[in-house]
Parts: structure tokens; sequence; C-alpha cells
């Protein structure tokens, strides 16, 4: 199955910090799987630190297309409030809300998707 890597794991990685033994392992196996939303979040301060080779090393990860649907992020927004998943972006609702249609796992160490994880489909890579 593809994994989606939120972008604080990427960051974590670049880094040398993180997961970084489990990420290398997911690249090897093509497993990986991003979408422009995480890519929107890494890619200013990269090229900021003129960093094209790994710019260029990302845009050929598999992309999950982004098919927003802004009544599903309502929903997800009112299923967090009531069950306490209190300070979840827009954003990160846009991640899981990307992983469940793709059926992907998604990879990230921001606890509030594991919450999240617990009142809909979506599913996390452990």
């Amino acid at each position: 199955m593809n994994v989606l890597v939120d972008s604080c794991l990427w960051i974590d990685y670049f880094r040398g910090t993180g997961q970084t033994e489990t990420l290398d392992c997911l690249i090897e196996e093509n497993c990986i799987v991003t979408n422009d939303l995480i890519l929107a979040e890494l890619f200013p301060p990269l090229y900021l630190l003129k960093k094209e080779p790994l710019i260029a090393l990302l845009r050929d990860i598999k992309r999950q297309p982004m098919d927003i649907h802004w009544e599903e992020i309502i929903r997800l927004r009112v299923l967090c409030l009531r069950h306490g998943i209190n300070g979840v972006g827009i954003p990160d609702l846009l991640v899981a809300q990307n992983a469940i249609q793709g059926e992907l796992l998604l990879m990230s160490r921001d606890h509030h998707f594991s919450l999240i994880a617990r009142h809909t489909p979506l599913k996390i890579y452990e």
C-alpha cells in the first residue's frame, strides 16, 4: 500500500532526525506518495536554501491528485470539534481527506491524525 508522508516528517528527514530509516525503506520500496499541498509546504524553504536537486527528487515522487470536497472538510472539522480534537487546521484536514480518498496510509508525527483515524476511515502508517 502507498504511504502519504506528511511534511513534518520530510522536514525531520532532511535534518537527519526522526524516522529516517523507515523513510529510506519506503523510498527504496517505491511506496511513497505526495500531494501538491505537501510540496507547497516543503518547496519555499528549499528554494531559499538553493536545494534544487532535492526539489527535483521530490517532484519525481508519485502524486496523489487532490480532489477537494469542501463539504467533507467541514464534516471532518465538525467531527474533530465534536470529539474534542482541537487545533486541527484546514491544511491537515485536506491531507487527511486526500489520504482517505486515495486509500493511502498516512505517515505523520502529528498526534491529531491518530485521533481523527479513530472516527474516520483514515489509516495511519505505524
